[in-house]
């Protein structure tokens, strides 16, 4: 039985990373390099890329990406839970499999810090931190956050993250584990790169409104657009983008303040950091969750144990 999980040719990424760190611990001797059934758990990863299988079984993954090519669920496929209720309504299975992201049984491998360092993070979606680390971690340093780079090892990111008071992340896995530990977060969005179906679908499994805050992009860096070719599918959400943009009142900031694009965006982490209430589940519906998902993972073991995949 193998893992399954994106891995860039390049760079490592947190909330990818996570699953050979997570699932290691977990469900030890039980994967292996056999392709003939895979494991697919921490990621957007319920798309057309997803590899064919003889058995595919998914546990805490979400539906994203592809736009309209969600795989085709059969009898070989073997579903212990998704990220979310968008992701069981886009596969088409029962809403009772929505439980949450699988990330959140981090809980049970790594404690909360409550000897904070930091009062502010900011962590950047992955394709932003490629091009744009140096000029973010200036940013940071500028405004006396911490900086919290996704290419970090996990133990370096989860320590990070959890010394700090509040953490503004365009990261979902950021947030997702910002929320495990008890740290309040606030979901930012510098392009339509940022996938909102899969922020919706895991807020959702909380119980949380997903309400992101719109920061200027630095466009010396990377795309506000996605960068593949346009179509009216890839359109909507560029302009979804500028519209919820201009809606919020960091846009009076973009008029305001002349010179230097990085001071602009600065002065917009900062005026957020302030003012925006962040997010953070309730702590009962966590706790439930959590024990629903080890509920989900020791049936998946008795399974192996009866060779049901073999």
């Amino acid at each position: 039985m193998k893992l399954y999980y994106y891995k860039s040719d390049e760079y490592a990424n947190f909330g990818d990373e996570l699953n050979p760190w997570l699932w290691n611990q977990l469900i030890t001797n039980i994967l292996d390099e056999d392709e003939r059934t895979l494991f697919v758990g921490i990621g957007t990863l319920l798309n057309r890329k997803l590899p064919k299988a003889e058995k595919t079984i998914v546990f805490g993954t979400g539906v994203g990406y592809g736009y309209g090519t969600v795989p085709k669920i059969n009898d070989s496929w073997t579903i212990y839970c998704v990220r979310g209720p968008l992701s069981a309504q886009a596969l088409g299975v029962a809403k009772e499999v929505a439980v949450t992201d699988a990330a959140l049984l981090v809980r049970r491998l790594f404690p909360a810090n409550h000897s904070k360092t930091q009062r502010f993070a900011f962590m950047p979606h992955f394709k932003h931190a490629i091009p744009a680390s140096s000029a973010w971690s200036a940013i940071c340093e500028q405004l006396g956050f911490a900086y919290i780079d996704p290419r970090w090892s996990i133990e370096n990111v989860l320590s990070a993250i959890s010394q700090t008071e509040v953490l503004l992340a365009e990261a979902m896995h950021g947030a997702i584990i910002a929320d495990a530990l008890r740290v309040p977060w606030i979901p930012i969005k510098t392009s339509a790169n940022i996938n909102s179906f899969k922020w919706q679908d895991w807020c959702l499994s909380l119980g949380i409104e997903y309400q992101p805050q719109y920061v200027m992009p630095l466009w010396d860096f990377y795309p506000v657009f996605p960068e593949a070719p346009s179509t009216p599918l890839r359109i909507r959400p560029e302009i979804n983008y500028w519209i919820d943009w201009l809606k919020q009142e960091q846009f009076r900031v973009f008029n305001q303040i002349g010179g230097d694009p990085n001071q602009r965006v600065a002065r917009q982490l900062m005026d957020i950091a302030k003012t925006v209430k962040p997010s953070l589940s309730d702590e009962f519906i966590v706790e439930r969750l959590t024990h629903e998902l080890e509920t989900k993972l020791q049936q998946f073991k008795d399974d192996v144990k009866i060779e049901e995949f073999a």
